[in-house]
């Protein structure tokens, strides 16, 4: 049980089934486990999973939520 989870892109590769079960298996392991979750993407379906969303255009923040 690891107290983070990097994910890049981790529904980039995959049809949009496929990423929604990664999305939901993402979100029910880091609530159950309590796991921290660090996920970069360009999705705002996969951004929308998480409970903080940081955005970045530039190599700069511009939105923090």
């Amino acid at each position: 049980r690891p107290d983070l989870i990097l994910a890049d892109e981790p529904t980039g590769n995959l049809d949009s089934a496929n990423g929604a079960n990664i999305l939901a298996l993402l979100r029910e392991l880091t609530d159950e486990t309590k796991t921290a979750l660090v996920l970069v993407t360009h999705s705002e379906e996969a951004a929308a999973i998480c409970h903080r969303r940081i955005q970045l255009r530039d190599g700069r923040v511009v939105n923090s939520e």
